[in-house]
């Protein structure tokens, strides 16, 4: 829990391309195993989101973990994909 105080006067903007990183960043992370777990569910899910939201690589990286993944794991992940969508 934050505890310190936000000085709203020298606060900046958080960049307009940070969501789409971030959620790139998810799909490394999933794809990579960085957690000694790879999902490549959860790895299209975020890839497809981060290219939604403009990250240009991440169709690139979506098409090559699709490419390892049943029609029935594509079609989860474009649903957790969805999902997401409706609560944020």
């Amino acid at each position: 829990m934050f505890q310190g105080i936000i000085n709203f006067d020298t606060a900046e903007p958080v960049d307009t391309s940070a969501i789409q990183d971030v959620l790139f960043d998810r799909g490394m992370h999933w794809s990579c195993g960085r957690s000694g777990i790879v999902d490549l569910v959860a790895a299209h899910k975020w890839f497809n989101l981060a290219a939604m939201k403009g990250r240009a690589d991440a169709l690139a990286m979506r098409r090559e973990v699709a490419e390892m993944m049943s029609e029935v794991e594509v079609a989860a992940a474009q649903r957790a994909a969805r999902a997401w969508l409706t609560t944020h």
